[in-house]
């Protein structure tokens, strides 16, 4: 089948992951789990910059749940001071490349030094037209929801919609992410299948995909061989990594 056949249009708009088994492939190098999750940074880069090249419009990466906190306090405040770094060095090099990023989540928990970077780098990027990617941090698909909940049940009580104006809609319009497409492809490292209270109402029509591969091992080509998998699942026939590759030099 030809290059020409594949266009952008084919691809996923909105691309989630969930980064898992940092620890695991640390404890298998006989290292400690922080091992694992340094090097995952490593993955969190060149993830970015491929899906930048393929052309996708978002992506949310699932960086540390509101189960989380249940972790040892110092793997915690080990993730927490990586975080920080990571925001710090990284987002000029996002800024550099057009890109926006934005921290989802219940941010109230972190430290007024973690919010602070936070905002900084958010309005860093703020005016950016690239890729948005969306960093889910002490984040659950139960508490976006209910955050939206809330301030539905707000307006009600205040009279400004009824009771009959609540759709699904209206849904969507209050919860995190409602200016970014449905997700269309959930990538889960690790071998783990399930969803973690994850984007709940955002992967209702995603395609799932699972890899055995853990997190600081899923490089470029992981990538593309997951949104090959996703075009074959969408147009029933073919598509080949060399076509995704020929289609991000066009980009």
């Amino acid at each position: 089948m030809p290059n020409s056949q594949l266009s952008s249009e084919q691809l996923p708009k909105h691309i989630a992951i969930i980064m898992d088994g940092n620890g695991r492939w640390a404890k298998a190098q006989g290292k400690p789990r922080v091992f694992g999750h340094k090097n995952g940074v490593t993955a969190v880069r060149k993830t970015i910059s491929t899906a930048a090249r393929l052309g996708v419009k978002a992506v949310t990466l699932f960086a540390f749940s509101s189960e989380n906190w249940r972790r040892p306090e110092e793997e915690v405040g080990v993730l927490m001071e990586l975080f920080l770094t990571v925001l710090s060095t990284e987002v000029k090099k996002l800024h550099k490349n057009n890109l926006r990023l934005r921290v989802i989540g219940d941010k109230a928990r972190f430290s007024e030094r973690l919010q602070a970077k936070i905002a900084q780098a958010e309005a860093l990027t703020a005016n950016n037209d690239g890729m948005v990617i969306n960093i889910a941090a002490n984040y659950g698909g139960k508490w976006d929801i209910m955050e939206a909940t809330k301030a539905i049940a707000s307006k009600v009580r205040m009279g400004e919609i009824s009771l009959n104006d609540i759709d699904e809609d209206l849904i969507t319009q209050h919860l995190t992410m409602a200016d970014l497409p449905e997700v269309d492809l959930l990538i889960r490292t690790s071998g783990e299948c399930r969803i973690s209270n994850f984007m709940l109402w955002q992967l209702a029509y995603a395609e799932m995909y699972f890899t055995p591969i853990y997190w600081p091992e899923f490089n470029e080509d992981s990538l593309i061989e997951a949104v090959s998998w996703f075009v074959d699942r969408e147009r029933r026939f073919g598509c080949t990594g060399e076509q995704l590759k020929a289609l991000m030099e066009c980009n």
